[in-house]
């Protein structure tokens, strides 16, 4: 069996190129891969398309970076603080440059990405009929069902290049778990070319087969696993880490004008050499955040005879 364990460094240099389409953010506001994201910064990867239905400052900060082309989403911004500086930045006055957007909804987003999954070019919806989304987004077409008439929505599939997710644990191989708000984590996995994996462990095969329900996608699928603790900061992981509000809302303070950010940006990823460093610059911060209670799930039974 491969062991597809790599280093974060040769992950993002391997595997994420310049122009890529690359789902980050699928859990919603929990798992956020922005290990990954200063990485690609540090690297200096450009022209990329972002997909997410929300990954919090994750996109705000790669903009500003000057690493976005265009954002496939349904939100961007600061979800406790609520505004993006450097989202509206682009927008507004193409600072550091003007990228293009692609509206969704959170539902039309996760069809689009289960029908790339399922390998069918679309799926159809209706709660989109009526709204400003189909002015917005041209690829979202009304069409009449040809069996009843009926007026839909026609959502084409999404197949990115590449979906880094964050997992709980995983093995050599890639088998993963992932528990909690899992959003569209699966659905993206399965639609896109290559899947990159930050872990917070790595552990045996046997540990991830003893509970096959719960693995989030299949090691054939997977292109590399990146051994990557605390790689959500500052947003949470269930059983693990806390979400960082406060350094949320410090973003939030320390952004609001362009220099500012820049100031922000070398703190936190430029002059920063690896994930490691970005952990030791916390201080300490991250054992505080650590989940200190125990809420286990009920054993199941597996046995099959």
């Amino acid at each position: 069996m491969v062991n597809k364990v790599v280093s974060l460094e040769q992950a993002v240099d391997q595997y994420i190129n310049n122009g890529d389409s690359v789902v980050m953010g699928a859990c919603l506001e929990p798992v956020i891969p922005f290990a990954a994201a200063y990485e690609c910064i540090r690297q200096n990867k450009q022209e990329l398309t972002l997909i997410a239905p929300i990954s919090d400052i994750l996109f705000d900060i790669m903009i500003g970076a000057g690493s976005v082309s265009k954002l496939i989403t349904a939100w961007s911004g600061n979800v406790s603080a609520g505004l993006g500086y450097n989202f509206r930045r682009s927008i507004e006055q193409g600072i550091p440059k003007r990228i293009e957007v692609e509206d969704h909804s959170n539902f039309s987003l996760g069809l689009a990405l289960l029908a790339g999954a399922m390998g069918v070019p679309f799926l159809p919806m209706k709660s989109l009929l009526g709204s400003d989304l189909l002015n917005s987004n041209p690829t979202l077409k009304v069409f009449s069902d040809p069996f009843s008439d009926e007026k839909l929505v026609y959502v084409p599939a999404l197949n990115p290049d590449v979906t880094v997710i964050g997992v709980q644990r995983s093995d050599e191989q890639g088998n993963a778990h992932l528990w909690g708000n899992i959003g569209l984590a699966q659905d993206a996995a399965l639609a896109s070319r290559k899947v990159v994996i930050l872990a917070e462990e790595i552990v045996s095969n046997e540990t991830i087969t003893s509970d096959p329900n719960r693995i989030i996608i299949p090691g054939f699928k997977v292109t590399a696993v990146v051994h990557c603790p605390g790689f959500s900061h500052p947003s949470p992981l269930q059983g693990y880490y806390k979400r960082d509000h406060s350094f949320f809302h410090n973003y939030h303070k320390e952004t609001n004008d362009f220099q500012s950010f820049e100031n922000w940006l070398k703190k936190w990823v430029l002059n920063i050499g690896s994930h490691e460093d970005y952990l030791a610059q916390l201080e300490g911060r991250i054992e505080d955040l650590k989940i200190k209670n125990t809420s286990l799930a009920a054993p199941v039974n597996y046995a099959a005879e």
